[in-house]
């Protein structure tokens, strides 16, 4: 088959669909704050629509490390709002290391109206694998902390800092955390919870460029934009140091008092 019987426009490449992605999460980045500025209409010529009408459309043509996985139940069943931001990560392509090798967009789940957030680091293998936060080993552990705590998984909310696995799970990159903390502030914002609980220092830093350790901040309460957040071990932490289960339990006392919840009978 010679090139003709492709027609006059040549299959855009990888390289071309991640700067039209680009160019797609400027633009509604953009009527996003055109409409928070109370923007209603915007004017668009007959040229413009008709160019638009013969761009060509390729299947398939995401970027190749991403599956298109469906949105979360979180977002998509309970809350719009959370669902178009969803839709905006899973096409983001701001760090092509992370496009290249991740299976899925991390983005959160639980309760989109829910009075406690967690907020992790980012997803690791079998987040980035099942498109879920804390699915794994470190996850079972999180959700035993939350059912000691007398709620259930689904009745707060789980995200992380980044929505895409970093290679061999190593630690964000700043430019990496600074691409994807409007995802977690859009969340923040939605969700509206009455306190966050921060897992690692790496979400103490994203939210409040706080350079301390999590050992020498953790069980003190800090204030992100008015809402109580209380920094403390990450779960994958305490598989490694099993004697720090203890001082986690006492922050999540200390949690459960700020929420106006008594401490369950272990």
């Amino acid at each position: 088959m010679d090139s003709g019987a492709l027609g006059e426009r040549a299959l855009p490449t990888t390289k071309h669909m991640h700067e039209l992605y680009e160019i797609l999460n400027d633009t509604i980045l953009a009527l996003e704050e055109m409409k928070r500025a109370g923007v209603t209409h915007v004017e668009v010529s007959r040229e413009t629509l008709e160019e638009l009408g013969q761009a060509p459309v390729v299947a398939g043509a995401a970027p190749q490390a991403t599956k298109a996985s469906p949105p979360t139940a979180s977002s998509s069943e309970v809350s719009p709002e959370l669902a178009r931001i969803e839709a905006r990560a899973k096409v983001c392509v701001k760090c092509p290391e992370l496009v290249r090798c991740r299976h899925n967009v991390v983005f959160g789940i639980g309760d989109p109206h829910a009075e406690l957030m967690f907020i992790g680091e980012a997803p690791g293998r079998d987040e980035d694998l099942e498109g879920e936060p804390f699915v794994g080993r470190a996850g079972e552990l999180l959700t035993k902390i939350i059912q000691a705590m007398g709620l259930k998984r689904h009745e707060v909310y789980i995200a992380n800092v980044l929505k895409c696995r970093p290679p061999e799970n190593r630690t964000p990159l700043p430019d990496e955390v600074a691409n994807c903390l409007p995802y977690l502030l859009s969340q923040i914002e939605l969700i509206k919870p009455k306190v966050i609980v921060a897992l690692g220092a790496t979400a103490m830093k994203a939210l409040l460029d706080i350079q301390l350790g999590i050992t020498k901040i953790r069980g003190n309460w800090y204030a992100f934009r008015g809402i109580p957040i209380m920094p403390t071990f990450h779960p994958a932490y305490l598989l490694r140091n099993p004697d720090a289960k203890k001082d986690v339990w006492k922050d999540m006392q200390t949690v459960l008092a700020k929420l106006g919840r008594e401490v369950p009978k272990r």
